[in-house]
């Protein structure tokens, strides 16, 4: 048996940025910042050798799945909550993501906050995310998985509003911790009902019990079908689908660099990451799939839609994570779970790399985000420009690019079914559209700004390092897929089928004809196609690229060839432009249907009547009469004799009176003695 120091002690992977957290928040006040980096750096980067070497034993364990209970945390009756992690294939994919994602946008902060205040506070708290999110992702059952689920939404909230003195900073901290709340209440009913059936929380009892259980009916909500649809409802507050993807965007006022690791990378792919771990249960509950299918693909074109028409670069990027992440629970939804994980994954490559390469835009720009004062910056900082193009080029679907792969495979998974199929590939187009748009409007055409006033120029070393490298893996990092277009294997898919049990045996499809089950053979190709599909795939990848091609030519003749019509038609669909451009108003809505109300019966309910005049009037009330009794009875000593003795007769007589006739109706107490 060989030696696995590592695995054995895997709580060493999550421990290395707790521990840079807690040092560089106790002591980095005092520290220059080159102590701080090493503290930052040096932590997360040992972090990310250590999940490197937990992986390579992993590997040569048999890729068996590694499961261990260090202790236990909560144990009350016949429940018990240990600090149990484990490691599978699934794990494999999401710690090399979170650790190495996160140290080279660790290495990137150190460029792009060297001039902020705060420094050592940030990487406190970038640390501190690093180890929820590795928490979340380690742990071996819900009841610690969602501590890291927790933890995460506690330090987006504080790397959200960072800049803690501009009130949108903190309005955006406080409405993403808001939302959040509310779909982690619909994941603590999710898990109170799963341990009600089942009698545990740990992933390998839980699902091991489930998956005996016979498959809900479509359109019944049973047991298994309400618990998937709560544990969604947590997945759509952390990975912003609708309705609760209205933090998201706001979440742009935190620092650049936030919004690639926590926005782009890692926190929010956390919801993706729950429903794949869930699979069993998903697989089980039909109806749930359908709703995780439509809302991943509703999500999709709509943020799509809103990203058309946005100014700001980083809020382009926003809405794009926004419809990527409803891509990956599309293809959770129709079944191919290891499709949506390996979108996650090739996202994580070029959507960290979109925004990092808009934060260099920015510092070039002395601080602009508005694509529109911009133009003809490809060749005055010429790194940043072909690196946030090949991020461009992968997540618009372009082959050999990494995108390319993991979203032709959730076309592939959902073309059974004609509607999802049709606004997947409709999204696929849109996204083309506006992340050219983006890139004629900040790199091409004519220059809008004055270079005496804006200095232009080039990222540091730091910033450009983590460019390079992630443009590397967003050119690559799709390629375990290619084998399956010349009729081998999908290797990715077929590293992912352990960790996933072949969902495929369990799950009962969306209803479709059943003379068009495309999608359903297309998903987990074996290693000997047969001719007949390998035309289909290359058909389906042909579509696709057409989609990606014609999003490219739209964009190019409105912002370069003729960018006069971009207006003239603005002006023409005023009217849907403008909805477009205040996000279909969606904030307004919610602020009128439900902040205001709740804001009015906050004030006007609970605090003026409730508090004030209820809690604090009856209180004041007390205090109000003691103190006008007290002054009452302060005036009968008025130090006349005379009026003295008035009040002791008085006095007497009412003790006489209750004596002799109260409270015996009338009969003298002193009859009572015979």
């Amino acid at each position: 048996m060989p030696t696995r120091p590592i695995l054995e002690y895997l709580w060493i992977v999550p421990l290395l940025p707790l521990l840079g957290s807690a040092v560089n928040g106790l002591f980095g006040a005092k520290w220059p910042n080159k102590i701080v980096n090493s503290v930052a750096i040096g932590s997360t980067g040992l972090s990310f050798l250590g999940a490197i070497e937990a992986v390579r034993e992993f590997f040569e364990s048999g890729q068996t799945l590694f499961h261990k209970e260090f202790f236990t945390w909560i144990a009350a009756g016949n429940f018990r909550a240990g600090f149990d992690l484990q490691m599978d294939q699934l794990t494999v994919v999401m710690v090399l993501v979170v650790t190495g994602v996160g140290w080279l946008i660790h290495i990137y902060a150190t460029g792009y906050m060297a001039h902020e205040g705060g420094y050592y506070r940030f990487f406190s708290y970038l640390n501190l995310f690093m180890f929820f999110m590795l928490i979340l992702v380690l742990a071996a059952n819900y009841v610690l998985l969602f501590v890291g689920w927790e933890g995460v939404g506690l330090s987006s909230y504080l790397l959200i509003g960072f800049y803690f003195l501009r009130k949108s900073a903190a309005d955006a901290g406080k409405k993403a911790f808001i939302v959040n709340r509310i779909g982690d209440f619909g994941f603590m009913l999710g898990m109170f009902l799963l341990f009600r059936a089942f009698g545990t929380l740990d992933f390998v009892q839980l699902f091991a019990k489930a998956d005996p259980w016979p498959a809900d009916a479509m359109g019944h909500l049973g047991t298994l079908t309400i618990a998937c649809l709560l544990l969604f409802m947590g997945a759509c507050g952390k990975s912003a689908q609708l309705p609760l993807y209205v933090w998201l965007p706001d979440a742009m006022e935190g620092p650049t660099p936030v919004s690639a690791l926590i926005h782009a990378a890692t926190m929010v792919t956390a919801g993706v990451y729950v429903v794949a771990r869930s699979h069993i249960l998903f697989a089980h509950a039909p109806t749930a799939m359908l709703v995780v299918a439509i809302v991943g693909c509703a999500t999709a074109f709509f943020a799509a839609t809103i990203g058309l028409v946005q100014t700001d670069i980083k809020k382009v990027l926003a809405y794009s994570t926004v419809s990527q992440l409803g891509y990956m629970f599309l293809a959770c939804g129709v079944g191919a779970f290891s499709a949506g994980i390996f979108h996650l994954m090739t996202h994580a490559f070029f959507k960290a790399l979109l925004f990092l390469a808009a934060g260099s835009v920015i510092h070039a720009m002395g601080g602009e985000q508005d694509m529109r004062k911009m133009g003809g910056l490809s060749k005055k900082i010429r790194w940043t420009y072909v690196t946030m193009l090949t991020a461009t080029l992968a997540i618009a679907g372009f082959p050999p690019f990494a995108g390319f792969f993991s979203k032709d495979s959730i076309l592939l998974a959902a073309a059974d079914n004609y509607w999802l199929y049709g606004f997947g590939l409709l999204t696929a187009l849109l996204t083309s559209f506006y992340m050219f748009r983006l890139i004629f409007l900040t790199f091409h055409g004519k220059q809008h700004f004055d270079e005496h006033h804006v200095h232009v120029h080039e990222s540091p070393r730091s910033m450009l390092v983590p460019l390079v490298i992630l443009a590397v893996l967003s050119l690559v990092g799709g390629w375990m897929a290619a084998p399956e277009f010349w009729g081998g294997e999908n290797h990715f898919e077929k590293f992912l089928e352990p960790a996933f049990a072949n969902p495929a045996e369990h799950v009962i499809q969306i209803p479709v004809d059943p003379s068009t089950r495309t999608g359903k053979f297309l998903i987990g190709f074996g290693a000997a196609m047969g001719s007949a599909l390998l035309k289909i795939l290359w058909t389906f990848a042909a579509i696709a690229i057409g989609a990606a091609l014609v999003g490219f030519l739209v964009a190019y003749w409105l912002y370069l060839k003729r960018p006069e019509k971009a207006d003239g038609l603005a002006k023409s669909f005023k009217p849907v432009y403008t909805t477009l451009l205040n996000k279909y108003y969606v904030d307004e809505l919610y602020a009128a249907v439900v902040v205001r109300p709740l804001l009015w019966i906050s004030t006007h309910v609970l605090w003026k009547t409730a508090d004030v005049a209820g809690i604090d009037g009856a209180v004041n009330g007390i205090a109000e009469g003691a103190k006008a009794i007290g002054d009452g009875v302060r005036h009968a000593q008025s130090g006349n004799t005379r009026s003295y003795a008035v009040w002791v007769v008085i006095g007497a007589l009412v003790v006489i009176a209750v004596i002799f006739f109260w409270p015996f109706g009338g009969k003298p107490v002193l009859g009572m003695v015979h």
